[in-house]
Order: C-alpha cells, then sequence, then structure tokens
C-alpha cells in the first residue's frame, strides 16, 4: 500500500499540563543550532523592501510551500511515547499570573498567521506559524522545513518575514522579519525530522493596518507632500456644487464645473457637423473608403512610432505592433474620420486628495500586539488537542478544498501510538485525524485551549500530512515530539533580544 506525507504545519499535544515556567532539565547546549536570517538592519530593510512594495505584491504571489521531496512511501505504527524528562511548561503571555481555563472553542487564536519565504530555489512560499512566548515577546514556532530547506543541503531560507492575521495582502498587525533561527542540531545537519520544529527571533513589526494605505487629506496638505499622491473626481448634483460654491465664496480645487460635449455621429454634410479622428484597428481601417466620404466616415491618417521593448510587449491598443527588418519594436497606428454634431453640457465634479505615505513605522514587539501561546513539552500522548493552520495544496488525487486565505482548525486526541516514518528518520513522531493539505505546515496543535482568551500551550508544529489508507486524500496530520532537548532550544530563543527596524 503507497503511504504518501509531505510538508503541514501544526504541532503535537497533550494534557497534563504541570506548573507554569520554565521547568524540566535542559540538555547540553550542543543540540541548539542556530543561523542568522537577516542579522543586520540594511538586511532586515532589504526583507521588507521585498514583501512590501507595489502594495504588498509578493505577499500574495506566494504558494504554499509542498516540496515533492519531502513525500515518502512508507509509515508504520510504534509503541508508547515516553519522556526524556519532567514535563514542563511557559505559560501565554498574559497568563504569567492567573490559572488556565479547561475550555474548549473554535475561536481562531490572534496569534496565528503566515511564515512567508524565498526558498532556494528563488520561488516564493508560506507556511504557517504562531506567536509564542518569550523574555522579548518576539518568538515564532513554526515547522523545521518552513525554515531549512531540505531540497538545498538544509540552507536557511531567504527573506523570512511572519505575518500574523494575514488576509488577502494585508498585513493588520505589522510584518516582522526574522532575525535568528533556532533549532535542533540534528535537523540541521542530518535533516532528522524527529525535530522538524524551528523557532525565530523577530525584529518589531514593521507596518500595520493602514501601512501603505492611501490617505485623504486636505488640498493644503496634498500640496506640502513630497511622496506619492494621487487625486480623485467624484460626480456631484447641480445643487451640491451651487452649495460648495457658496460656503467658500466662488469655484475652490474641491468642487468645480467642467464643460463638456455629447457627440453623435453624423454625415459630412450636417450642418456645422464637426470632423474627429478615431484609433481603429488596422483591420477595421482596411474597411473604410479610401480618399473619400461614405455613410459618414473614410480613411484618415496613420503613423509608427518606435518603442522599447517592454513597450511593445506591453501594449494591448488597437495599433499593429511589428519588428521591422532592422529589429527596431513599432507599433502603426490608424485612424478613421467621423462627423459628428455636438451639444454642450456642464459636469460638476468635486476633487478628492490622497496621499500614500509609504514610509516604515515601527508598530512594536509582535507579543505585545497579537500575544503569545504558551509552550509545554514531555506531555502525554492521546489528549485532546485543537490545531490551527492556512492549507492550500491539493490532495494526492487533485482535488483542492482549501483556498489557503483563511485559516482552518482541527480537533481530537492525539494518537497513543507513535507514528514512525523511516525515510524521513522519525522514529517518534505523533499524530492526529484531521483532512488537510498543504500550507497547514508550521501552525501550532495547542493543548488547554481558553475559548475566551484564545490562548493554550504548543506541544509541537505539524511536520508531515499523510495519506494513510491510500485513497488519494490526506487524513492525518504529524508532529515532532516536544521534549527536554526541545525546551532547552526554545529557552535558548526564547532569551534572545532581537530589537527594532525603526529608530
Amino acid at each position: 500500500m503507497k503511504r504518501i506525507l509531505l510538508p503541514a504545519g501544526g504541532a503535537i499535544l497533550a494534557t497534563g499540563l504541570l506548573a507554569a515556567g520554565l521547568a524540566g532539565t535542559a540538555q547540553a547546549q550542543g543540540d541548539v543550532a542556530t543561523d542568522a536570517l537577516a542579522k543586520t538592519e540594511a538586511q532586515a530593510a532589504e526583507v521588507v523592501d521585498f514583501w512590501t512594495k507595489s502594495n504588498n505584491a509578493a505577499l500574495t504571489q506566494a504558494v504554499a510551500f509542498n516540496p515533492d521531496s519531502l513525500e515518502v512511501k512508507k509509515i508504520k505504527s510504534g509503541g508508547g511515547y515516553s519522556a526524556d524528562t519532567k514535563p514542563g511548561s511557559a505559560l501565554p503571555i498574559g497568563e504569567e499570573k492567573k490559572v488556565a481555563v479547561k475550555t474548549q472553542n473554535v475561536n481562531l487564536p490572534k496569534t496565528i498567521g503566515k511564515v512567508f519565504f524565498e526558498g532556494r530555489d528563488g520561488k516564493l512560499y508560506w507556511c504557517s506559524g504562531t506567536s509564542i512566548q518569550s523574555q522579548y515577546r518576539n518568538l515564532v514556532a513554526t515547522a523545521g522545513h518552513c525554515v531549512y530547506d531540505m531540497a538545498a543541503n538544509n540552507e536557511v531560507v531567504s527573506r523570512w518575514v511572519f505575518v500574523p492575521g494575514y488576509y488577502q495582502g494585508k498585513t493588520p498587525f505589522g510584518l516582522y522579519v526574522g532575525k535568528q533561527a533556532f533549532t535542533h542540531y540534528d535537523l540541521d545537519v542530518y535533516e532528522d525530522f524527529d525535530r522538524d520544529y524551528a523557532f525565530v527571533t523577530v525584529y518589531n513589526g514593521i507596518g500595520g493596518p493602514n501601512a501603505g494605505a492611501p490617505k485623504q487629506v486636505s488640498k493644503a496638505d496634498f500640496d506640502k507632500f513630497g511622496g506619492q499622491k494621487f487625486t480623485k473626481d467624484i460626480a456631484i448634483s447641480e445643487a451640491e456644487y451651487t452649495k460648495c460654491k457658496d460656503l467658500n465664496g466662488g469655484e475652490t480645487p474641491d468642487c468645480w464645473a467642467k464643460p463638456s460635449t455629447i457627440q453623435d455621429t453624423v454625415g459630412p454634410d450636417y450642418p456645422n457637423a464637426v470632423k474627429v479622428l478615431k484609433e481603429v484597428s488596422a483591420e477595421d481601417y482596411a474597411k473604410a473608403p479610401e480618399g473619400k466620404v461614405n455613410g459618414g466616415k473614410a480613411t484618415g491618417a496613420t503613423y509608427t512610432e518606435y518603442v522599447t521593448e517592454s513597450q511593445y510587449k506591453g501594449y494591448t491598443g488597437p495599433g499593429y505592433r511589428k519588428i521591422d527588418d532592422k529589429g527596431n519594436f513599432t507599433i502603426t497606428h490608424y485612424f478613421v474620420k467621423y462627423w459628428v454634431k455636438e451639444t454642450a453640457k456642464v459636469e460638476y465634479l468635486r476633487t478628492e486628495f490622497y496621499i500614500v505615505d509609504g514610509s516604515l513605522k515601527d508598530v512594536g514587539r509582535l507579543g505585545d500586539n497579537v500575544g503569545g501561546q504558551g509552550v509545554a513539552w514531555n506531555q502525554p500522548a492521546g489528549a485532546v488537542v485543537r490545531t490551527f493552520g492556512y492549507p492550500a495544496g491539493p490532495h494526492p488525487d487533485g482535488n483542492k478544498p482549501y483556498t489557503g486565505v483563511t485559516p482552518k482548525w482541527c480537533y481530537g486526541k492525539t494518537e497513543s501510538k507513535v507514528l514512525q516514518i523511516p525515510a524521513k528518520k522519525v522514529e517518534e513522531h505523533q499524530s492526529l485525524r484531521c483532512p488537510v493539505t498543504a500550507g497547514y505546515d508550521g501552525g501550532p496543535w495547542l493543548a488547554k485551549y481558553s475559548n475566551a482568551k484564545r490562548l493554550g500551550y504548543v506541544t509541537g508544529v505539524t511536520s508531515l500530512i499523510v495519506d494513510t489508507d491510500s485513497n488519494g486524500r490526506y487524513d492525518k496530520i504529524t508532529s515532532p515530539i516536544f521534549d527536554g532537548e526541545t525546551a532547552a532550544i526554545y529557552k535558548a530563543a526564547a532569551a534572545v533580544w532581537s530589537g527594532k527596524l525603526v529608530k
């Protein structure tokens, strides 16, 4: 039987969370692998410019990460999971001095979002991720394969950013550039998927709900602004125009009258007929009678212009494009004569003035803006959990039920026996029934999720998506188990400061 898996993005969790804090025995420092993403502020500024220019166009071009190289065929069930140290946890942000509430719900956590990056192949991708507790409120948890490119000698990806609450190019809480990635040595060096998780420190956020959005201003402020700006003319009634004019003691830039005409086609002998030229296609030009009037029209002028290659390829008008014998890019325009009668008309308009402030704005620390989930390790299997992420990829049979536009969730008990996947060096993965697809990668699995507070404990991140019954549909997600070694890596990342990009 064929078993298909691909990276997704969530986390395995369990019950029995113990006392808050960073309790638990840390492993040797040699387990911690760390790599720079945007080490300097100059590098981070380039990342911000890349993702935010042209109204965040690059964010909308990214696709769900779904590399074929991470598909495997053979899985098997192992025994029960044995903790390597005592259970431990870190409370969610805002809950450091409170008791967690034992409620379940489907409210989406504010902490989740999309992780965007450029793969080593130069293509743009996204996974899922979440903000988590840390000393400087600047830490994101996601899947290791959403930071380390397994298909390219396990090098870190480029231009890594986190956007909580992402929706169709919008960054409602800001865009957070990754500064430093922390993972397990075995993933960084040996591509061991038992350690397919990463904790990434991020700089303070850039932008916010209205970053790069046009802002309506007065004419005076419009004239003073030196950046990108534009006007918009709005049609108003004659009564509105008169009121505006009276209020301002005459016509102003805000409201004005525009004389115009209405044209109706007539013959050339019509009293006071006016001759006009209209550009048409080469085919319509050829149909018009040459040199004499017939039904009110006749052939008119033609002219050929020389353009650049980009202008040539981007032209969509009626003119005829041609590359001449010398390799020049040309567009020939054809005009037909028309005779029209004109009727006077007056339009009344109000002008609105807009500016687009493209300057970078610091919106503060990630955890201050969206909060952060708690983290727990060495939790028992078989617990009720809730997972979140942005699925978008197709099932093996080609069916594509998700768009990736909004986050989805799964709910249930983790399976009591671990999953083994030899091709990915997986000896102990926990799993959960969940029919999602690629793009769910890195999203959190949360234990003890609070209904009112939308907070819980991350005890893993989704690593693989599995078709366990070979019916062409994914039906299960897997996660590395957060243990004592994971705790050591998390604590190392949680104590690192990152700073801000805009002073």
